[in-house]
């Protein structure tokens, strides 16, 4: 609150996925509390966006897994599109669970793992680059630079599809508060934020360096039709920039 910056490393003398990547047990935990979430998300993300109309998609990740490192994610759309191929993309110690994934839903020959550093570069070779629960994660700098990695690779009839947790402008109670409690956990471990609609969709945060919006819209999600939660979740894919 007072310096604007996040506390984290004051308090534990590292960054947040440095600390869990240190403590294999604590990041273990950590990787599974996420995967359940996007457990949530595989369920109804493939039959929500044509991804029948792409060749390889690649799930771009950050080391400590929210649902791309162990594959979870792009499993569940493999299976939804038997047509289309995937590349996992992590750093090695996010990858580490995920040729269970691989071996249990049966995608070896249509699922690949690299392992890499969203900061430094993304895979080329996908048609379609998928980040969930990633840009949220990082400041406004740390995220024009993964997003710039992407539009670096996304070839001119290729997408860029960006799957974040979105918060209305003001509080007017239409989300439950765990949400707002989230985006000041991402403030205070990572310096990140959790985007308002109009930032979402009007290229806030860098999205606007990756080109025009193609479509924009509220994700279903099993919270919003009748269990209680009411959690939102933002879809945007965008066209690669000039």
């Amino acid at each position: 609150v007072r310096t604007g910056q996040p506390s984290f490393g004051e308090v534990f003398g590292t960054d947040f996925f440095t600390y869990l990547k240190d403590r294999p047990d604590l990041s273990a935990q950590f990787n599974a509390a996420m995967s359940q979430g996007t457990r949530e998300t595989a369920d109804v993300l493939p039959k929500h966006y044509h991804f029948d109309r792409f060749e390889t998609i690649v799930d771009v990740d950050v080391d400590v897994d929210v649902g791309g490192g162990d594959g979870t994610l792009l499993a569940a759309i493999l299976r939804e599109h038997p047509t289309t191929r995937g590349i996992v993309f992590d750093t090695p110690d996010g990858l580490a669970q995920a040729e269970t994934t691989l071996e249990r839903e049966g995608l070896a020959g249509r699922l690949t793992l690299e392992s890499g550093d969203f900061f430094a570069s993304v895979p080329a070779g996908g048609d379609l680059y998928l980040l969930k629960s990633v840009i949220h994660d990082w400041d406004d700098e740390q995220a024009v630079t993964i997003l710039r990695n992407c539009r670096e690779v996304v070839p001119g009839h290729g997408r860029l599809l960006i799957i974040e947790l979105v918060l209305p402008a003001t509080v007017d109670g239409s989300v439950p508060p765990f949400m707002y409690l989230n985006d000041l956990n991402m403030l205070v471990k990572h310096g990140g934020c959790v985007v308002s609609p109009a930032a979402a969709e009007g290229g806030g945060r860098g999205v606007g360096a990756c080109g025009d919006p193609e479509h924009a819209a509220p994700a279903p999600h099993p919270g919003s039709r009748g269990t209680g939660s009411g959690r939102r979740a933002g879809v945007a894919a965008r066209t690669p920039a000039p």
